[in-house]
Formats: structure tokens, C-alpha cells, sequence
């Protein structure tokens, strides 16, 4: 079983991922501005679709590769921490990247929508970072089954993602007007997310805990 302390710490890594700026979120947003909210759920079904992918591989076969093979898990953690420091620079520069920025897009048939919201998240490298790198550093192996623990982490990612994002459906064309004429807003969002993606980075560039076996 998890403990409490795991939970809240990949709570808080999922919530300061999904709030940043990224394919999922962009593609959530322009289809909803776009074609409605209707197609921003159906392309939340698809992204949905895309988690549970990337936690069933994640426990199920690759953390075992990187038991094997511990010069590729440290390449991975090496390659995600300067990811995250790339998204901060990008998001504390001047004229970095705004949370509501979508661009137009033409409307699609309900299964492109999902099959477009699976492939943007699968194709995703934040989700990747996350599930290959981020949450395996909460699992406990003094704490009872890994790869119970890797699926309920994955699940507490899961229902953090999916309900800041469907929330982002149901209100971004609203929000996207409001941010739009309060820059000052927008500022502040950029630095607040830069400064928790560079926290990251830092932390997980500097961590020297091994990959644990399911």
C-alpha cells in the first residue's frame, strides 16, 4: 500500500504538470474553443485512453529494463530533468509560452477526436518523463508490492490529470478571453510554472535512487 506522503507527492508532481503548458493541454483547448465542449470530452477520453497505456507499460515491463539495464534508467532521468528545464526556460523567458495560446483547427468526426487526444498524449514526452521517471521516485520497496503501488501512484496521476483537464474543457473558451485581456495574469502563471518545472528539473537531476524492480 502507498503511503500518504507518495500520494501527495505525485499529487503535486501531476498537478504541476498538467498545469503547465504541453501538447495535451494545447489540443485540449483549441478543440474545445473550436468545435465545443462536446469534442474537448471526447478528446479527453482519447488522452484518458493514453495514461492508462503509459502506467501499464511503465509497470509492467519497463521498469524491469531499467533494473537491468541502470545506465539507461539514469539516461532517462538525465534526458526528463533537462526537459523540465527546457519547459522553464521556455515558460520564463520573455514571451514564453501562455497556458491559453490554442490555435484554430478544423472540426473532426467524434473518433478522430479520440483518436487525436490518444496519439497527442502518447506522442507526449511530459508523459513519459512522468510515468519513466517522475513517479517511480514515490515507490516505496520497503512498502508492500511495487507494482501494486506503481498502478495506484499512476491511478492518483490519472484522476488529477483528468479532472484539472476536463475542468480546462468546460471553461477554457471563457477563460481563454478572460487571460487574454489580463496579461498581468498571465505573467504570473508563466513564472509560478517555471519556477515549479525548474524545482523539478533540479531534484531530479540531482537524485541517486535506483530503479526498483516490480
Amino acid at each position: 500500500m502507498i503511503s500518504l506522503g507518495s500520494a501527495l507527492g505525485v499529487f503535486a508532481v501531476a498537478l504541476g504538470m498538467v498545469l503547465t503548458p504541453g501538447p495535451n493541454m494545447m489540443y485540449l483547448v483549441s478543440r474545445s474553443i473550436t468545435q465545443g465542449r462536446r469534442a474537448g470530452a471526447i478528446s479527453l477520453g482519447g488522452v484518458a485512453m493514453g495514461f492508462l497505456v503509459y502506467m501499464a507499460a511503465a509497470n509492467l515491463g519497463l521498469s524491469l529494463v531499467f533494473v537491468a539495464v541502470p545506465q539507461l534508467y539514469l539516461a532517462v532521468k538525465l534526458a526528463g530533468a533537462a526537459y523540465l528545464g527546457w519547459l522553464a526556460w521556455k515558460a520564463l523567458r520573455p514571451g514564453g509560452a501562455s497556458l491559453f495560446a490554442p490555435q484554430q483547427l478544423d472540426p473532426d468526426s467524434p473518433r478522430r477526436l479520440f483518436v487525436m487526444g490518444l496519439m497527442t498524449n502518447l506522442l507526449n514526452p511530459k508523459i513519459a518523463v512522468l510515468y519513466l521517471s517522475l513517479i517511480p521516485q514515490f515507490i516505496d520497496p520497503t512498502a508492500g508490492n511495487l507494482l501494486l503501488q506503481g498502478f495506484l501512484l499512476g491511478g492518483v496521476q490519472i484522476v488529477v490529470a483528468l479532472t484539472v483537464n476536463f475542468a480546462i474543457v468546460l471553461v477554457s473558451g471563457t477563460l481563454a478571453v478572460f487571460l487574454a485581456r489580463r496579461p498581468n495574469w498571465l505573467r504570473i502563471q508563466r513564472y509560478l510554472m517555471g519556477t515549479v518545472l525548474g524545482a523539478l528539473a533540479i531534484k531530479l537531476a540531482t537524485d541517486h535512487s535506483r530503479p526498483a524492480a516490480a
